[in-house]
């Protein structure tokens, strides 16, 4: 095994990758995919039709139902509660909703996720954030439901306006370009 398993953790995917560590009282269901260098804290429990890209970290409390995808380098704050059906019957059973979650996102603690939506890369949530629409990329959103606060970069730093170069910038100079689905860094040579 190339990953490590608590041994209070409940393990029945055979796709975990290298450098994973599943911590106590994690539930595990078979199908489940999940990528390299994850940490998966206690408490967590993760349905068969679940995708985990690599460098993700579920904080303690998370519960992951089919349909959700999950890119590479996702914070999931502790507690954050994800949907997949937005008109549940109990013992009625409908396909699951996708929910994506793209590279690089930050979901604050008790953060509640809308079935079907796609949260753009890098956006990040606040604590207890309702997120009922996709988010854009690089967003930073909070409230209930959640609202567009201003525009974050891959770090979480918040970004300004330049009014001369009409870009987003950090504190690093990097720029970044508005676009309808969110903001694009631009790249230098």
């Amino acid at each position: 095994m190339e990953y490590f398993k608590h041994a209070l953790a409940h393990v029945d995917s055979d796709s975990i990758g290298k450098g994973t560590k599943i911590w106590q009282f994690v539930s595990i269901l078979k199908g489940v995919k999940i990528g390299e260098n994850c940490n998966i804290c206690s408490h967590c429990f993760i349905e068969g039709n679940v995708k985990i890209g690599n460098d993700v970290t579920l904080k303690a409390g998370v519960y992951l139902w089919d349909g959700i995808e999950i890119e590479d380098n996702v914070f999931v704050g502790p507690n954050v509660v994800f949907t997949n059906d937005l008109y549940p019957r109990s013992k009625q059973f409908k396909e699951p909703l996708k929910t994506v979650i793209e590279k690089g996102v930050s979901l604050g603690a008790n953060s509640t996720i809308l079935a079907g939506i796609k949260l753009g890369n890098y956006a990040m949530t606040g604590i207890g954030s309702v997120v009922t629409k996709d988010l854009k990329s690089h967003g930073l959103y909070f409230g209930n439901p959640a609202k567009q606060h201003g525009w974050v970069d891959e770090y979480g730093e918040k970004l300004k306006f330049n009014q001369e170069s009409q870009t987003w910038v950090n504190t690093n100079n990097s720029n970044y370009r508005e676009e309808i689905t969110g903001l694009i860094k631009i790249e230098t040579s």
